[in-house]
């Protein structure tokens, strides 16, 4: 299987993520993965992170919404382009009936999903 190229639209930076840290398509996030691409890993000397702290309501699917947003903005280091956002909806960290018994909740931590935004890259196979 052919590894995939992932440079950055803006200045053409090979932003260093590999294909096999991508989760696959029908995987589930809570807030959802619409136009983007969602890795479980990425080279953070690629990208500067910036933390977005917002209190107003937000919606990023008809079952996720809030009133305080907590994201990571990830820009691309060379240009300073928003590729995406590093959200803590990825697979559960540990295995367990979750708090109080009752199965998972948002009490168990998660690991992190890397969501970059599909018009921010430029794809190509490696041959």
């Amino acid at each position: 299987m052919a590894s995939s190229i992932y440079t950055c639209t803006e200045c053409g930076t090979n932003l260093n993520l590999h294909s096999k840290y991508l989760y696959p398509p029908e995987f589930y996030f809570e807030a959802g993965n619409k136009g983007t691409l969602s890795f479980s890993m990425v080279d953070s000397t690629k990208f500067k992170f910036v933390k977005e702290d917002k209190i107003r309501p937000f919606f990023e699917t008809l079952n996720y919404w809030g009133i305080q947003r907590k994201r990571i903005k990830m820009n691309c280091n060379s240009c300073g382009r928003l590729v995406g956002y590093v959200y803590d909806d990825g697979p559960p960290l540990m295995d367990g009936p979750g708090q109080f018994h009752f199965g998972p909740s948002q009490v168990i931590p998660r690991a992190p999903r890397y969501r970059i935004k599909t018009k921010a890259l430029r794809i190509m196979s490696e041959s």
